[in-house]
């Protein structure tokens, strides 16, 4: 508990947090509130829609209200993945792992505590980010007179599993900087891999029964089958494989910690220079 209490005292006593913090609440504002303004306006002016190219067009069984809130995950995950990995190789970076191995020189005790705590501050990220979607994204809705799915249940069971979804991204940034604690490049690998590898893998992945069996593995689209709602599935061109929720939850959190044991194996165990 101490090992855990230390990490939490790392995260608030820097700026990073609330910084990455305001980068999701903008980011995922702009976004579920955007584009719930958009469809709001088609929906209400079909004609001028059309004329401008626009569709109202959702798939079958498709709700546009939880699509819009999910952007909290489906977009968001970057910034908890961030904060895991920053939480690790921020260590090597500012030479803290030495005197973070001499007040406690169990080194599999430091790394569980990192992701316990991330796991914490992960689900932290998520309340923030699903309160901006769920505002910015009802705000559109309610400004259209449109149904903003806030009555129901399944919405919020949607967000729970979001959260659940959010906390499980950053043990996997843990994992990710255990396993690269250069902090260039951990951060270059989650930029590059959330925002354009796994997307085009997905994109690839869904044009075939056969790909898309594999790519419904992939931690985005685990994620996505964890919380239930994403734009990303339903722009998917024609691979409708999805996981059941707690398959995708199993799936994110055997990723978080099979890295995370094969860093502790590994990086983790070197002399620290």
């Amino acid at each position: 508990m101490r090992a855990i209490g230390s990490e939490f005292q790392k995260v608030f006593t820097t700026r990073m947090w609330w910084l990455l913090a305001i980068l999701l609440v903008a980011y995922v504002a702009f976004l579920a509130g955007g584009l719930g303004a958009f469809f709001g306006w088609a929906i209400e002016n079909p004609d001028a829609a059309s004329r401008a190219g626009g569709s109202t067009q959702l798939p079958p069984g498709a709700q546009l209200a939880p699509l819009l809130y999910s952007f909290a995950s489906s977009v968001g995950y970057v910034f908890p993945v961030l904060l895991g990995a920053l939480a690790v190789t921020g260590e090597f970076r500012h030479k803290t792992l030495t005197p973070t191995f001499l007040a406690q020189p169990h080194r599999s005790t430091v790394l569980g505590a990192k992701f316990a705590s991330e796991l914490v501050m992960g689900a932290g990220f998520g309340v923030i980010a699903f309160a901006t979607s769920v505002a910015s994204g009802a705000g559109a809705l309610a400004l259209f007179g449109l149904d903003s799915g806030l009555g129901d249940s399944d919405t919020w069971a949607l967000v729970g599993r979001g959260i659940l979804a959010m906390a499980l991204w950053a043990t996997i940034g843990v994992g990710l900087g255990s396993l690269v604690p250069n902090q260039v490049a951990a951060i270059v690998i989650v930029i590059a891999f959330t925002q354009f590898v796994e997307p085009i893998l997905r994109l690839a992945a869904s044009l075939n029964d056969v790909t898309a069996s594999i790519g419904q593995f992939l931690p985005g689209a685990a994620s996505d089958a964890l919380v239930g709602a994403s734009f990303y599935s339903i722009a998917s061109a024609g691979g409708t494989q999805t996981l059941d929720w707690w398959q995708g939850g199993l799936v994110l959190l055997a990723i978080g910690v099979l890295a995370t044991v094969i860093g502790g194996a590994t990086t983790w165990r070197r002399d620290v220079q």
